[in-house]
């Protein structure tokens, strides 16, 4: 093929994006492979399959332009609990006579156990298993009844399970029918096959806590394609046998909780709100939904806004701007004085000091209600359950709903800065991994959803369009000329931006492999770091301070990275000790005081997770 030959070839690219390769590494995905179904699943099909000889050829035939393609993201489901089956205990055998078959024990034997394979009690398989392997045992003891009525061991555990809301656990999901107090002088046995049933159900909900409260309730995985979570196993075999010797169940039971610093100030955050609810004698705060109130308007909200600043605003504040708000009679008129007045308070809130009253002004006045701090608290308390139970003494935070990335060393946090996350339509994921490297003066490898939805609609347009950009486009292994390329046919080519200003990733990411091909970086884009909402970016997570970053990652000075990047060399370098490093979504989450705080549910993500929780308590009720 001659220098002159046209390239009849079209995006796809190589992810030099794909977290883990290094400068130069390149893998092709066809755009025919993601038209047809292929390794880009997610691509909806839009045109025909083309011929095997058309595809033998590699697509050089011109024709009409194919179909645009769209990349679309993972996907929220409709939530299904863990399937359960009905416990199925098979009774013990008398010990049979030389030479005879086995026979089940006799009534006088077993007591009220001969009611335990009449059970209709259903749990998960796990649990089901459990419980089919103690109760099938003759050497195992009642737990929860004495063969008379419910013992005082049975008791205890039911009251501690009616508290399993303490930890953000529903009580509803382990509630068991009690058994008649006395029996029926009709139906001698009727009471006995209850204690039974209740004996068994009472197990299986314990269990289901041991397990829920050290992994969580619901399968994140199967809220969306967005949460990537391995689920932690939780060992029940020796459950029964230690609770029928624990002197304190429900100290048992608690002592299942979480341990972490994170989780015990969420959890007391919990129980102050709720004791707070109770004794509750003052009067919400309002601004009515949707105000936007600049600086030189005229308009009614101006009296709510001014009202909720003497109601929120700090001493300092208050006193500062005294007499501006001390002279307001509630006209509608914001003045050059009150925007001073809101502009304090927005300073101290870490919002723009602009003056401008919008969403994040307005809740930083009104916060959230109790009920609504109450139910974010409930889903961060399941959610942390999904993490180890210890995030260890060095890692990196990054929570999507406070727009910030911390680092945290010896236990202690360090620093945090500002980040950009991806927007609702590129939505960042939820998952953990290892930090393993920072690139500096890296290349961008432009990803197959920015080439296929936003590049090649201009690329069929102007063929010249990413060279004008100075982008780099290689096909075969060999450097073409965008505008060599017809974009209207099909093959592979690469595409990526050389390091330089003007390079999406500025002057270094921070990698941490992971099929979802994000990263932290630096962008040319400082400005969105000026914004209250964040959520801006294409999925990976943009760091105000990438410099300090990797310094605290790679354990070395702000000034050695500095070298690194006036070098102007593009250098991949391994950081010294891989570090943890959670990608996270939490809208309730403790700061570095123990303070919980609370963020606005950007991706919309808590109200799945909630009706996950509901699915999942109707699962779990007896059925009729």
């Amino acid at each position: 093929m001659t220098r002159n030959t046209k390239f009849v070839v079209t995006a796809l690219l190589a992810a030099t994006t794909a977290v883990g390769t290094l400068p130069g590494e390149a893998t092709a995905t066809t755009l025919l492979d993601l038209l047809r179904g292929g390794p880009g699943r997610q691509v909806k099909q839009q045109a025909a399959p083309a011929s095997l000889e058309s595809q033998a050829r590699g697509g050089l035939e011109m024709g009409d332009p194919e179909p645009l393609p769209k990349i679309s993201g993972p996907q929220y489901y409709t939530y299904k609990a863990e399937a359960q089956r009905a416990i199925k205990i098979k009774l013990p055998v008398a010990e049979p006579a030389a030479g005879s078959t086995e026979t089940q024990a006799s009534p006088e034997v077993l007591g009220a156990r001969r009611f335990l394979s009449d059970v209709t009690v259903r749990a998960t398989d796990e649990v089901a298993k459990t419980i089919e392997s103690y109760y099938g045992n003759p050497n195992k003891p009642l737990i929860w009844t004495d063969g008379e009525g419910i013992s005082p061991r049975g008791r205890a555990m039911i009251e501690a399970l009616a508290a399993a809301d303490t930890v953000g656990l529903s009580p509803d999901d382990y509630a068991v029918a009690l058994p008649a107090e006395t029996a029926d002088p009709a139906d001698p046995e009727k009471r006995q096959r209850e204690l039974m049933s209740f004996e068994v159900a009472l197990s299986a909900k314990v269990l289901t806590y041991v397990q829920d409260t050290a992994r969580g309730r619901i399968d994140p995985n199967k809220i969306s394609g967005y949460y990537d979570f391995k689920r932690k196993g939780v060992n029940i075999t020796p459950v029964l046998d230690m609770l029928r010797m624990s002197p304190d169940v429900a100290a048992y039971l608690r002592n299942r909780d979480p341990k972490s610093p994170q989780f015990i100030a969420l959890r007391d955050e919990l129980a102050r709100l709720k004791a707070e609810d109770a004794a509750a004698t003052t009067q919400a705060i309002t601004i009515t939904p949707g105000t936007l109130l600049k600086p030189g308007q005229s308009k009614p909200e101006t009296a709510q806004v001014i009202g909720a600043l003497k109601q929120v605003g700090s001493e300092a504040l208050l006193a500062e701007h005294s007499m501006a708000l001390n002279a307001y009679t509630g006209t509608p008129e914001y003045t050059p004085e009150l925007v001073a007045a809101v502009e304090a308070f927005q300073k101290e809130k870490g919002l723009k000091p602009d003056g401008v009253v919008g969403p994040a002004t307005i809740r930083a006045m009104t916060g959230h209600s109790n009920a609504e701090k109450i139910a974010k608290l409930q889903v961060s308390l399941e959610a942390i359950r999904w993490l180890p139970a210890d995030l260890g003494q060095r890692y990196v935070f990054i929570n999507q709903p406070a727009f910030t990335a911390y680092y945290v060393n010896d236990g202690k946090e360090q620093l945090a800065m500002r980040v950009v996350v991806g927007s609702k339509a590129n939505q960042t994921y939820f998952f953990q991994d290892q930090i393993e490297t920072v690139e500096f003066n890296p290349y961008w490898g432009v990803p197959k959803s920015i080439i296929v939805n936003e590049m090649l609609p201009k690329l069929r347009a102007d063929p010249s369009y990413l060279d004008r950009l100075g982008y780099e486009v290689s096909y075969g292994g060999r450097k073409v000329a965008s505008s060599q390329v017809d974009w209207n046919a099909t093959h592979a080519v690469d595409v990526r931006q050389p390091p330089g200003g003007d390079n999406a990733l500025g002057e270094l990411k921070i990698l941490f492999p992971n099929e979802h091909a994000i990263y932290m970086h630096d962008t040319p884009s400082k400005s969105f770091f000026k914004r209250d909402m964040r959520a801006l970016s294409h999925g990976c997570v943009r760091l105000a301070e990438p410099r300090v970053m990797a310094a605290a990652v790679m354990g070395t000075t702000v000034e050695e990275i500095g070298k690194q990047i006036a070098s102007g060399q593009n250098r991949a370098v391994q950081v010294p000790q891989k570090i943890p490093v959670y990608v996270s979504y939490f809208t309730a989450w403790p700061n570095k005081d123990g303070v919980v705080e609370y963020y606005d549910d950007v991706y919309d993500r808590d109200s799945h997770t909630a009706k996950a929780f509901k699915a999942t308590t109707d699962a779990r009720a007896p059925r009729a």
